[in-house]
């Protein structure tokens, strides 16, 4: 348990600049308070003690800023960046080394009791009050850009942005990615898109024009 405990930790450092010394960690990072305390729901929930679970898991909530339901899976040196309004659903499954940050939403579709929320491979980050809906997977080394909706499968080391969400990149996830999710930074598909129609109506001008000289 204290392994662990020091794993967190240690991400915290190295996924936050901010973050200077332990006993800051400890006392002012309510995304880790909130992974310890799904810690305790989520075992609780496998030992079908569900209300307790689901009432400790609500106080965390209110404490925290973050609500994980305590029937989510999520692996090691997962980090949640500042937190509030983080909602990670009941079916959703997240692999090792995994960065949400704030309002970021895994989020089911169906109202049926089945597999209904994502799939989050190792490695992948999750932007600012992204969206990923469904029973859909998003694979390792993946990137959804801040503000996105996903609602399709997303392959590994993709980069998604927009609303739906867009591939804009695809690349092997042990690679590091050409957009890093710098937010300010990222494309815009649709921008794109009215750029290139632009750029092919100037090229058709161009050649009517060449025509009518002739």
């Amino acid at each position: 348990m204290f392994k662990r405990i020091a794993e967190d930790i240690r991400t915290v450092f190295r996924e936050d600049p901010a973050a200077r010394n332990i006993i800051e960690v400890l006392l002012c990072y309510p995304g880790l308070h909130a992974i310890w305390m799904h810690r305790i729901a989520h075992l609780l929930w496998r030992y079908r003690l569900g209300l307790l679970a689901r009432l400790i898991s609500h106080i965390s909530r209110f404490l925290t800023g973050v609500e994980i339901h305590p029937g989510a899976k999520i692996g090691r040196r997962f980090f949640i960046d500042h937190g509030m309004g983080v909602v990670i659903g009941e079916t959703s499954e997240i692999g090792d080394d995994v960065l949400l940050y704030q309002g970021a939403v895994l989020g089911g579709t169906s109202r049926q009791k089945k597999k209904r929320h994502p799939t989050i491979g190792s490695k992948v980050i999750i932007g600012a009050d992204a969206v990923v809906l469904g029973a859909i997977e998003i694979g390792e080394g993946a990137r959804v850009g801040s503000g996105s909706v996903v609602v399709k499968p997303v392959p590994p080391g993709a980069t998604v942005v927009g609303v739906p969400g867009r591939i804009v990149e695809t690349k092997a996830p042990k690679v590091k990615p050409l957009i890093d999710l710098e937010h300010g930074r990222l494309p815009d598909p649709v921008a794109e898109a009215v750029n290139i129609l632009v750029k092919k109506q100037h090229e058709l001008e161009e050649r009517i024009k060449k025509l009518e000289n002739k």
